[in-house]
């Protein structure tokens, strides 16, 4: 969805990167298992990174070889059936199709043409995810509407544009919350949405910029060049800082589970990284 949470793999154990790699498998078999083919080309990053995180701290993560569309010759691992797993594919149709609506309504017909193609693959699973997940599709559908009334007015707070979508992370947890846990991993998905959005609105500058479309990061620096000045890019360093240092505290006070390690490695390493790359100009993180 956006390729900004992922490990810095050369910081890994060859054993941490195989297990992380299964994991990822197992979100893409789940979601073809569950939604069809077509939804296997929405896997992202950021949902197999919640998978890990809301995992059962009771459970073993169960590993088998099979053959795919992406590996049709050569068995890769991957996860079998998991409840985490279940649940972030369900919550990856139900946020790709929200996200593409919004793309619709902000792109000009040609240039959203892709979209409609993604979203009428997509339209059957939406319906099922939608029906298996209702409390999670209406928190979705209301917090993305409250971000569009926002961005029409064009305000250029940053931190009242990412609060918006932060709090669409903060309702993936909802099947998987235990009393114990639940004000730390809110805390934790509340800045890992918070991050996420800026980190999209400076990736999208340039873009947003050249096509008129709202951008935060924009509007609050006065910029009309597509760049970042080096002061502008220090303070949005800081506060994507204060975000993941925020997430860090909430992550060292949740049950270690079978990922603990490479969440560890996401977020300490990777984060960091994803966001100097980010805002340095280097290519895009996501994929």
């Amino acid at each position: 969805m956006f390729g900004y949470i992922r490990p810095m793999q050369g910081e890994l154990k060859v054993r941490e990167l195989e297990r992380f790699k299964a994991c990822y498998c197992g979100l893409c078999h789940a979601l073809g298992r569950k939604y069809g083919l077509a939804a296997r080309f929405i896997l992202s990053y950021e949902l197999v990174f919640l998978s890990m995180l809301i995992w059962d701290d009771a459970e073993a993560p169960l590993i088998k070889r099979k053959r795919c569309i992406a590996s049709p010759f050569c068995k890769r691992r991957y996860c079998t059936v998991s409840k985490s797993l279940e649940l972030c594919a369900g919550y990856s149709v139900i946020l790709t199709w929200w996200k593409m609506l919004d793309a619709l309504a902000d792109e000009t017909f040609l240039r959203s043409i892709p979209h409609r193609f993604v979203s009428l693959f997509l339209s059957r699973a939406y319906r099922k995810a939608a029906r298996e997940l209702p409390k999670f599709d209406d928190a979705v559908r209301s917090h993305l509407a409250d971000l569009a009334d926002y961005e029409a007015r064009r305000i250029g707070s940053i931190d009242e544009a990412a609060d918006k979508f932060a709090k669409i992370l903060t309702a993936t947890a909802e099947e998987s919350k235990k009393e114990s846990t639940q004000r730390a991993l809110d805390e934790l998905l509340y800045h890992l949405g918070r991050w996420i959005y800026i980190m999209d609105a400076c990736d999208d500058l340039k873009d947003d910029v050249k096509y008129g479309r709202y951008n935060p990061v924009a509007l609050r620096f006065q910029i009309d060049s597509g760049a970042l000045s080096d002061e502008s890019k220090e303070r949005v360093k800081a506060t994507l800082a204060h975000s993941n240092n925020l997430l860090s505290a909430a992550f060292e006070l949740l049950p270690k589970n079978a990922w603990t390690g490479i969440l560890g490695n996401m977020i300490y390493l990777g984060m960091p990284d994803a966001c100097e790359r980010v805002l340095e100009g280097h290519a895009s993180c996501e994929g």
